[in-house]
């Protein structure tokens, strides 16, 4: 059953009803960002991102898809427009109120982030330390539970500097989801890893997400591997969304821009070479242009 978030007085029977939450846990309606009046970087972004879904936010670089991810969590306000988290528009809250919807959230940071002087354990443990009032034995469970879910129970007393790309990458993930994390947000979560470690970080996104309940974003450039554990696909170019749709409907899309992308073609909408003379005149000079 879905969660309760809210409770209305209801005059017929003198008690509370139930108010049943939206399906979606993320909103963002007509959002507009710009560093600076010179610099648009989202232009009239929409999206609704359904909870228990995986939601993948693709495009090229710099075209605002980790500006999106900052937004929703409270780091960037939106120039105009509306952030919506859980029912509460991001922008509108004060200090208090965003710490608290922050707790809920769980970030994978692209190469992990771990803290390089904490052991495995300790980096796993530090949420549960930080923010709750949980005993030592109790938060031992916990941790060895996480690890476990992402492979690594015997790395527990390893140090970050012991570990591959891909275990760093898996131990971020457990430190991710240390407290149950409502929303779940990944930055580029395949960035350097070797093939089997991009499988397996990528199944155990799909696999966490299920198994919590949660929501996740994924933003990344990795179109193959995302197209098998996403439900949905925003793409985003020059700050605006050119496509959307389910794994399907994006692997059959006619979009020259989303073609270009996912086939990962050399030639498209997005040229290989960049804008230049003719090079017939570049190589003999101009009057044989």
């Amino acid at each position: 059953m879905p969660a309760i978030v809210a409770l209305l007085e209801c005059p017929i029977f003198g008690v509370e009803a139930v108010r049943v939450p939206s399906q979606y846990l993320v909103e963002l309606r007509n959002v507009v960002f710009a560093y600076d009046a010179t610099r648009p970087v989202l232009k009239g972004i929409d999206m609704a991102i359904p909870r228990g879904r995986v939601v993948a936010i693709m495009g090229g670089s710099g075209c605002g898809k980790t500006t999106t991810m900052r937004l929703i969590g409270g780091q960037l306000k939106a120039t105009s427009g509306e952030v919506i988290v859980a029912g509460e528009s991001v922008s509108q809250l004060d200090d208090r109120a965003l710490y608290m919807l922050r707790r809920r959230m769980g970030m994978l940071f692209q190469f992990g982030a771990l803290f390089t002087d904490m052991s495995v354990f300790d980096n796993v443990a530090f949420q549960m330390r930080e923010h709750t009032d949980l005993g030592p034995d109790l938060i031992n469970d916990l941790v060895m539970m996480k690890l476990n879910a992402v492979g690594l129970r015997g790395a527990a007393q390893l140090m970050p500097s012991e570990l591959s790309g891909g275990m760093a990458r898996r131990v971020a993930l457990a430190r991710a989801i240390a407290l149950d994390p409502l929303l779940m947000m990944y930055d580029e979560p395949f960035a350097g890893l070797d093939p089997i470690s991009l499988g397996v970080i990528g199944q155990l996104i799909r696999r966490l997400n299920d198994a919590l309940g949660a929501t996740s974003i994924i933003v990344t450039h990795d179109v193959q591997e995302s197209l098998q554990i996403v439900d949905y696909i925003y793409f985003v170019s020059e700050g605006r969304i050119v496509a959307e749709g389910s794994p399907e409907d994006i692997r059959a899309s006619r979009d020259p821009w989303v073609h270009q992308f996912v086939w990962a073609e050399s030639d498209g909408p997005v040229p290989f070479q960049f804008p230049s003379a003719p090079y017939r005149q570049d190589l003999l000079g101009a009057a044989h242009a």
